[in-house]
């Protein structure tokens, strides 16, 4: 009888048997699965790339020059820091888009926050019929910063608009009050209070995560709604609300549509609605100074940078989370 011997594929000079899966190594391995993620993430790098770095990269490099659109490359100057000094020294009208803009931010974002706090508190329930009032209140957040939303929201608001009938069937005389100095910016305010649907929805998912027995347990030491509420509630919501404050925050610095459609995109009446993005996109599009216009927008984008910095710096202080972690 003639034993004979299967081929070793592991040693050298010898072919695999006929039907034998040779192993491949682990680096090949790697390898092609490095391969394959980089295609699929090829369009995510190609749009990072073509619509998000190499425009800012090239705004940069603007914000150094007097760029106006109009004018060859050949033929753009350098000028330096000039756009810079002009906008801190001599240019009005950035200083007051910048008080517009803080003073809007500091007004309708913690209301915002306080309102979408408390329907999220109110919707917290499980009695029939929530789910709808859930939707209702979400929906205005879905239209966003439409234009069809502001065109609706100024002809609220004009004279002969639904909020002005509403106040005389009380008696009260209304005013035009988009067209009014002292209240054109109050209205943009009220309409961004309004879309508080989607930081409700993140506050409700916070509340869900609560512990009833939280609350079961400072009820039996007497502590009543409101202090359940400040020592149980804040504590507890206090990611969230980090989270909510940090997102919000920057939104309502880069406002623009709103105040745009308004003021017919001039930040009028009497520059009470000016913001920092209306501005800069009249600098830009307007009097077609695209070099002035890439310094305002790089120096918002230190900004925001640097209050979100400040923002996570000091959270550590009051944001506590359920590991006993700040």
């Amino acid at each position: 009888m003639v034993l004979t011997t299967a081929p070793d594929p592991t040693r050298p000079g010898t072919a695999p048997a006929p039907g034998h899966a040779t192993r491949r190594g682990p680096g090949r391995t790697r390898d092609g699965e490095g391969l394959a993620g980089y295609v699929f993430l090829s369009p995510w790098l190609v749009g990072l790339m073509a619509i998000t770095a190499i425009p800012m990269l090239l705004s940069l490099y603007l914000s150094f020059t007097n760029y106006d659109i109009l004018t060859p490359w050949s033929e753009v100057e350098w000028v330096g820091l000039a756009n810079y000094e002009r906008m801190f020294t001599s240019d009005p009208s950035y200083w007051h888009s910048v008080r517009v803009t803080l003073t809007f931010a500091l007004i309708a974002v913690p209301l915002k926050l306080a309102a979408a706090l408390a329907v999220a508190l109110l919707l917290n329930r499980t009695w029939r019929g929530v789910g709808l009032f859930r939707s209702l209140f979400y929906l205005p957040s879905l239209l966003g910063g439409s234009v069809a939303l502001a065109i609706v929201w100024v002809s609220m608001f004009n004279r002969d608009g639904a909020f002005n009938s509403f106040l005389s069937l009380v008696g009260i005389q209304g005013k035009p009050w988009v067209n009014d100095p002292d209240w054109a910016l109050q209205t943009l305010m009220v309409l961004a209070i309004w879309q508080f649907g989607a930081p409700m929805v993140i506050f409700l998912a916070g509340l869900k995560q609560v512990p009833t027995e939280l609350y079961e347990a400072a009820a039996v030491d007497g502590a009543g709604p409101i202090r359940q509420f400040r020592d149980v509630t804040l504590p507890m919501l206090s990611p969230v609300i980090f989270f909510n404050l940090v997102l919000e925050t920057i939104n309502g610095f880069q406002g623009f549509t709103a105040a745009f459609v308004l003021s017919n995109g001039t930040g009028g009446p009497v520059d009470s609605t000016l913001m920092y993005t209306l501005n800069l996109y009249i600098a830009g599009f307007t009097d077609l100074e695209m070099g002035y216009a890439s310094a305002m927008a790089w120096v918002f984008l230190v900004a925001i940078a640097v209050i979100t910095v400040v923002f996570f710096s000091t959270g550590r202080f009051w944001v506590h989370y359920s590991d006993g972690e700040r």
